[in-house]
């Protein structure tokens, strides 16, 4: 149970991080692919934070 908590806080984290860095941090232009659409950043980002706190 730790560990499904765990990744879903992870997750949950991520996909915050990633809608501040589209909403403060994205470029104008749509040039930036992580940044310019604010469903990709949450995903990615959402993917990385799972990722660290699986601790992969």
């Amino acid at each position: 149970m730790n560990m499904i908590l765990r990744t879903v806080a992870g997750g949950i984290v991520g996909g915050g991080i990633g809608f501040l860095m589209y909403r403060f941090v994205g470029c104008r232009t749509g040039a930036c692919p992580l940044t310019a659409n604010p469903y990709v950043a949450i995903v990615i980002w959402g993917l990385m934070g799972v990722l660290m706190a699986n601790g992969k």
